[in-house]
């Protein structure tokens, strides 16, 4: 009985697997409906959520992550689409940033992704590539930036570069979701 029901519980996990990872069928402009007859597609990866990070002298300092790579992109990180945004005051002064995603690859739970910078009060920020790790943990996120070394945006950044996940996240505000990609080499 244990190695029938082992093996109904195997094959109705393969199964479920099968279902998450089928192709989609949609098009760019009408995509794939969730119904019984034709199940969505799971993304190829996904980073989003947002948070505050910690520190000792009491900066407001927020990420926020809406990131994509589509199913019909899984071979092509470079495809990712959506935005990320941050902002960093102390003493009632700092500066804010949003960059247009370039690329997204993600691991388990952390997600590097990259993007050019759109819009900042940041001067000589806009048209910068930057870089964001984050390690989606629950309850203690990390998070790090490839201007952690530089002081700031940088020019000639390659993209999905960044840094390891140094920075603690403010305890009770991370809220982060890293779908893992599962490329087909």
């Amino acid at each position: 009985m244990a190695v029938l029901g082992a093996a109904l519980l195997l094959t109705a996990g393969l199964a479920g697997s099968a279902t998450a990872f089928a192709p989609a069928s949609g098009t760019k402009d009408r995509p794939v409906s969730e119904t019984a007859a034709h199940p969505t597609a799971r993304e190829a990866a996904a980073l989003t959520g947002s948070a505050k990070l910690y520190r000792s002298a009491g900066d407001d300092i927020t990420f926020s992550f809406d990131a994509h790579l589509a199913a019909r992109n899984n071979d092509d990180p470079l495809k990712a689409t959506g935005t990320f945004e941050w902002s960093h005051y102390a003493d009632g002064e700092g500066a804010w940033a949003k960059a247009r995603v370039d690329c997204l690859i993600t691991g388990g739970k952390v997600a590097v992704v990259s993007g050019v910078v759109t819009d900042s009060d940041l001067p000589g920020a806009k048209g910068k590539r930057v870089g964001v790790t984050v390690h989606d943990i629950g309850r203690h996120d990390r998070l790090g930036y490839s201007w952690a070394a530089t002081g700031g945006p940088a020019g000639g950044l390659p993209r999905c570069v960044s840094s390891a996940p140094f920075e603690k996240v403010k305890k009770g505000t991370g809220d982060f979701t890293v779908v893992p990609w599962l490329p087909e080499f």
